[in-house]
């Protein structure tokens, strides 16, 4: 184990020194969907970018896949074999978002994101709109989910203030920092960056409910997400 996590470490560095001046490429002459800050909420058919362990591993020969099973957080929510499963049949890529995306200008019909922003220091969240809206044809697509700040504040109004700072604002899970929220927003503060990162049309939407590919299998917590979606 302690190997095998010694392994990681290195190819994560590794990697992270050739990548950080590379596009990856994407197969031109289909639609193109750019999942961001997915973890291992995917759909078929979705480029999946993302920053864990599972992202790197995914690229890896299968039986690392079952090596890194122990050692990731996601052996709480999956089994192995669906955790194996949709490392080996679905595209991802290791990437650092907080850098931007590794892809060309104009490449992508549609980006997705749900609960990720927040996770981001403002200046980063700022960069990575900026960067949707870069890597998306014109008239392109993306949809945003986000913890909703005012549903989070209504909470303190209803008596649960413990809920609201522990769950929105001083997340404590000792065996994930990266966890931890850096950034809240309400509708019309999403607004105002999306605007200002280039997209020209917002509207906020309903759970499952949009122009998005796949909502209905990527959409989750309904009871306090905000959802938004923005035309490049």
């Amino acid at each position: 184990m302690k190997l095998l996590r010694q392994t990681i470490e290195f190819t994560t560095l590794t990697l992270g020194k050739l990548k950080r001046n590379q596009r990856c490429k994407v197969q031109l002459g289909q639609v193109v969907k750019v999942n961001l800050g997915c973890g291992l909420a995917i759909a078929s058919g979705w480029v999946n970018i993302d920053g864990s362990l599972n992202a790197l591993v995914a690229n890896l020969p299968p039986f690392i896949h079952r090596l890194a099973y122990r050692m990731t957080g996601s052996n709480r929510y999956y089994t192995e074999d669906v955790y194996c499963n949709l490392l080996g049949n679905n595209r991802f890529i290791h990437h650092d978002l907080a850098a931007g995306i590794p892809l060309n200008d104009a490449v992508a019909d549609y980006t997705y994101s749900s609960h990720f922003v927040e996770h981001l220091f403002r200046r980063d969240a700022e960069h990575l709109l900026a960067e949707m809206c870069r890597v998306l044809k014109p008239g392109g697509k993306a949809r945003i989910s986000v913890p909703d700040l005012e549903f989070a504040v209504s909470l303190y109004a209803a008596g649960e203030k413990e809920k609201m700072l522990t769950q929105y604002f001083f997340n404590d899970d000792e065996d994930n920092h990266y966890s931890r929220h850096k950034y809240m927003y309400d509708f019309p503060m999403i607004v105002e960056l999306l605007l200002r990162a280039g997209f020209r049309e917002v509207r906020r939407c309903s759970f499952a409910q949009g122009s998005v590919p796949d909502i209905d299998i990527l959409d989750n917590r309904p009871e306090d997400s905000l959802y938004v979606e923005a035309i490049k």
